[in-house]
């Protein structure tokens, strides 16, 4: 039976109050961030683990979380990295071979709130006809009791939350000290299938603006030996490795504030082959002169769909970002774009024609998602040999042969 939990609300900077029951951490105490939302139908527990999402409360649009329990090998980083998370239905039991602990008993050791019981449908909708909103989440006691906060009081709060614009988020998820990537991988693998490589590992600096695990998991399967440094490593640091080729990972927050970071990379512009995904898509835009725009809702989920302007094929992507790049000040930064969104015209990814440089803003390594994008780490290990930017036939030919092997 389902056990009764206490009230919880959420309430939005526009005023609109939703209240439900809370589960996890029910330690009384009002958590802020902006209000988000994600599409995917499942992957819950990666989400609610990827560093991108620190600073924000997290609402998942399919109605029922938690049906499939968590486990330790489904995280994107050590912990949980929302501030809150926000769901229709938590399930009463979870169901999966592979499963360790309930959900709500996850986020209770993890010291996260979450709420259920309302109309995310409802939430959903406004987010998307309005833009996403600063908001706070309360499990405190509502009117009537010793130390209650009226609803009015917490949409006050949600006003005066800082929201994410100029904030930089990612010297609190970055790694702190350099790490030598090194994970037993066990049966993993890329579902495609592995696609053979010469047996020479290129040394690839990873730059740490809180990388998922699973970019990590990919650069090493296609063959790369991987070092990791904390966000704001100087030149001199990255340059101390000799690596053949630099990766700039993803992360939460507004882009133009990591300021170290794009410092960085304006001092390296050129000088090896260099990658970027989502945060690092727009760092390295950034660091050749282009432009960044908070979007109105951003895309998060796995079913986005890009098309690559060189091939013409669709991809169904995973993302998760709420900025983007302005494609007009890309172009005059003297870069090309790559990719765009089909559902707003948004830009996907960009290459430099002279520089061994390109970049995605969505996630080839997926978790959760689809895995059309996953060639574009074999196009990074491709570039480092020829020092020259993936094009489209590049691009075609590695696609090609990573689908070749699917399983």
């Amino acid at each position: 039976m389902p056990q009764k939990r206490p009230p919880a609300r959420l309430a939005l900077e526009d005023g609109t109050v939703f209240h439900g029951h809370g589960f996890g951490d029910l330690t009384p105490r009002c958590v802020e961030g902006e209000v988000c939302f994600n599409t995917s139908l499942s992957g819950y527990q990666e989400v609610l683990t990827d560093p991108s999402y620190a600073g924000q409360i997290v609402t998942m649009t399919n109605p029922m979380i938690g049906n499939y329990g968590v486990n330790d090998d489904d995280l994107e980083s050590q912990h949980v990295q929302v501030s809150g998370f926000v769901i229709r239905e938590l399930a009463n039991l979870e169901s999966n071979f592979r499963s360790t602990s309930k959900l709500e008993a996850w986020l209770e050791r993890s010291g996260v709130t979450g709420i259920d019981g309302i109309d995310t449908r409802a939430l959903t909708r406004k987010l998307r006809t309005d833009g996403a909103m600063d908001g706070v989440l309360c499990a405190a006691p509502g009117s009537g009791g010793a130390g209650a906060i009226t609803d009015a009081e917490l949409v006050d709060r949600a006003k005066a939350s800082p929201g994410l614009v100029g904030r930089n988020l990612v010297a609190g998820v970055s790694r702190s000290e350099p790490i030598r990537w090194s994970e037993d991988l066990g049966e993993w693998k890329p579902i495609q299938g592995e696609v053979s490589h010469d047996p020479a590992k290129p040394k690839v600096v990873a730059l740490d603006c809180g990388a998922k695990l699973n970019i990590l998991r990919n650069l090493a399967e296609s063959g790369c030996e991987v070092v990791v440094l904390p966000f704001d490593a100087p030149p001199e640091a990255i340059r101390e490795h000799a690596p053949d080729g630099l990766f700039v990972s993803n992360g939460p927050g507004d882009p133009a504030a990591v300021t170290q970071t794009i410092d960085t990379l304006k001092a390296m512009r050129g000088e090896l082959p260099t990658f970027g995904i989502c945060l690092g898509h727009q760092l390295l835009a950034l660091a050749l002169g282009a432009e960044t725009v908070k979007m109105p809702f951003g895309h998060r989920g796995g079913n986005q769909p890009v098309q690559n302007l060189g091939t013409r094929k669709v991809e169904i992507t995973s993302q998760n970002h709420g900025f983007a790049v302005t494609q007009g000040s890309l172009e005059k930064a003297g870069a090309e774009p790559t990719h765009i969104n089909l559902n707003d015209g948004t830009l996907e990814g960009f290459r430099h024609g002279s520089e061994p440089t390109f970049a995605v803003q969505y996630h080839p390594e997926a978790s959760p998602g689809p895995h059309d994008a996953r060639y574009l780490f074999d196009c990074f290990r491709a570039m480092m040999a020829s020092g020259r930017a993936p094009g489209a036939d590049e691009m075609d030919q590695a696609q090609r042969q990573r689908n070749a092997v699917g399983v």
